[in-house]
């Protein structure tokens, strides 16, 4: 059953603090035991059946697959899952299978007209008046635009609590206004995945592990470099053994050709282009280096 902030919880000082007791539930009676240890009524393997078929479509999908701890986090899950069972109840429809025929194998399947749940409780003969008039009442207070903004408020909000290290800061996103909201869909698809938390996490940067053994000398390698930039990484090794005998090793060679690597790329940059690379872009790929550079294409290859 969802729960609701202000009706079932409230939070006070950062801890939830719920209007009723929470209670276990205690050892089983006999009879109930008996059912179950035999496979009849009550804890059978599909009791939770139509619960967790919405795992895929409307949890995951909204959710996303992400870590989340602490009082903060459960009470912004509370907020979405209260205005995601309004929306998916009210705004979202969806086929029900009607009818089903194999012949041979071949399975033709005919489905109902697409029509939300709340149109098809309300269609349903045997829901009283009363709750037809609840519904109808409720469904008119309801904006489905409203709704989605607070939904991609709170998943933002949740992508801020999962990605935010333990000791680190991050900025909050800021909440856009319903004119910055509604002009935004207009291009949204354009975007692809307009969802946060279906957004992967983003990766950190790998930092060297080990210390740099040509720290002392990368200077004097950028200076024969930049005086002979003909000269390939085994040559400026060899030269480098050379003047420092014994210090640095044939195994360094990898190591070198990547130094190199880098400071070809810089110099072929600062030669077509006339500037230095952006931080944190490969120029593997031309659609970034486009983007970094002004251009429609890249002819530079790292």
């Amino acid at each position: 059953m969802p729960q609701e902030p202000g009706r079932d919880f409230t939070v006070e000082r950062g801890v939830l603090v719920f209007q009723a007791e929470l209670r276990k539930e205690g050892r089983l009676g006999f009879w109930r035991w008996f059912w179950g240890a035999w496979g009849i009524g009550t804890y059978r393997k599909n009791d939770q059946a139509w619960v967790e078929q919405k795992n895929g479509a409307v949890v995951r999908r909204t959710i996303g697959y992400r870590r989340f701890e602490g009082l903060e986090a459960a009470a912004a899950l509370a907020r979405l899952y209260a205005v995601m069972r309004l929306f998916v109840n009210f705004f979202q429809p969806s086929f029900k299978l009607a009818t089903k025929a194999r012949d041979g194998a071949k399975v033709m399947k005919r489905y109902h007209s697409p029509a939300t749940p709340c149109e098809r409780l309300m269609a349903d003969a045997t829901t009283s008046v009363a709750v037809r008039q609840r519904l109808a009442k409720q469904r008119a207070t309801l904006d489905p635009v409203r709704l989605l903004q607070e939904i991609r408020m709170v998943q933002q909000e949740l992508v801020r609590l999962a990605d935010t290290p333990v000791h680190g800061e991050m900025t909050p996103p800021t909440a856009p206004t319903l004119e910055q909201f509604l002009s935004g869909l207009r291009t949204a698809w354009q975007e692809g995945e307009v969802r946060p938390t279906s957004n992967p996490k983003p990766k950190q940067k790998r930092l060297r592990r080990r210390p740099d053994p040509l720290a002392a000398v990368t200077l004097v390698l950028r200076g024969w470099f930049e005086a002979e930039p003909w000269r390939t990484s085994r040559e400026l090794l060899e030269r480098l053994q050379a003047e420092y005998p014994g210090m640095y090793p044939n195994q360094l060679l990898r190591t070198c050709q990547r130094r190199l690597k880098e400071w070809r790329r810089d110099a072929a940059l600062q030669l077509v282009f006339g500037t230095t690379p952006v931080d944190g872009i490969s120029l593997g790929s031309t659609k970034e280096c486009a983007a970094s550079i002004g251009e429609r294409e890249c002819p530079v290859r790292a």
